[in-house]
């Protein structure tokens, strides 16, 4: 791993290698979970596919410890944004379920995030899912050298915002390698032309937080659990990449 001028790292062949295979396995993973997501399904039913998996492909789970986590993946539903922890809650039609899951191979890390429909949602509950997913597309089109991180978050907040959703600010995307959360932070929302300038090899998560109402936050008693203020619906996706010569390089793909 070697360090540029500002202090983030640059990854090694070798580490986008792992960063890689931590990526595809919590994308197939993912893919598992998504096939038991029903009404009638525990999330910690859920979390035990997760931890199943994981280590049967060799790896070990992100999440599970860190900063004292208890659990293998984050289950936030509905107005729960992010760091849900599974229990046994169970799953409604009509719920929204956000599934956050990391991996760690060689000491390398991947991050990956959906919102999945459980059963039959509203229209409104799918318009949600299908915006912030495109938010993220949208996003990672935008990555490239010499981009900053302003445009990213421009580019977020000005496509949810025309839409009429509003953008968590107090939880963001970030750099990501031999630790889950690395710098920079990846803000979803900002000021085109401003903040860092990206550079080839460097490895960032981006994950965009959209909510039908406002965009505060509250953090349930658990200490875990982050909420819309106004408990309104929120969804959640995320990609783990590499800024290459010619974009960006998603990791945690199949």
């Amino acid at each position: 791993m070697v360090s540029s001028k500002n202090g983030v790292t640059i990854k090694s062949k070798h580490e986008i290698a792992s960063m890689k295979e931590a990526g595809r396995i919590v994308a197939i993973v993912l893919e598992k979970i998504a096939d038991s997501i029903k009404p009638g399904v525990t999330t910690a039913f859920l979390d035990s596919i997760a931890s199943q998996e994981i280590r049967a492909m060799g790896a070990k789970p992100a999440f599970l410890g860190l900063y004292g986590f208890p659990a293998t993946i984050c289950t936030s539903i509905n107005e729960e944004i992010v760091h849900g922890i599974p229990s046994d809650r169970v799953l409604k039609s009509g719920d929204l379920v956000k599934i956050d899951i990391g991996a760690i191979i060689e000491g390398m890390y991947s991050d990956h995030a959906i919102t999945f429909a459980v059963g039959e949602v509203t229209d409104e509950a799918m318009g949600l899912i299908d915006s912030t997913r495109n938010a993220l597309k949208i996003a990672i089109e935008t990555v490239a050298p010499g981009v900053r991180l302003g445009d990213i978050g421009s580019t977020i907040q000005g496509y949810a915002e025309g839409l009429g959703y509003s953008v968590v600010r107090e939880y963001v995307g970030h750099g990501i390698g031999r630790a889950l959360h690395e710098d920079p932070a990846v803000p979803n929302y900002g000021t085109p032309g401003r903040g860092m300038i990206l550079r080839e090899g460097m490895a960032i998560a981006i994950e965009p937080m959209l909510n039908i109402g406002t965009w505060k936050t509250e953090v349930l008693e658990d200490n875990w659990t982050v909420v819309t203020a106004d408990r309104k619906l929120s969804a959640h996706f995320e990609h783990t990449m590499i800024v290459t010569q010619d974009g960006a390089e998603l990791t945690t793909v199949v």
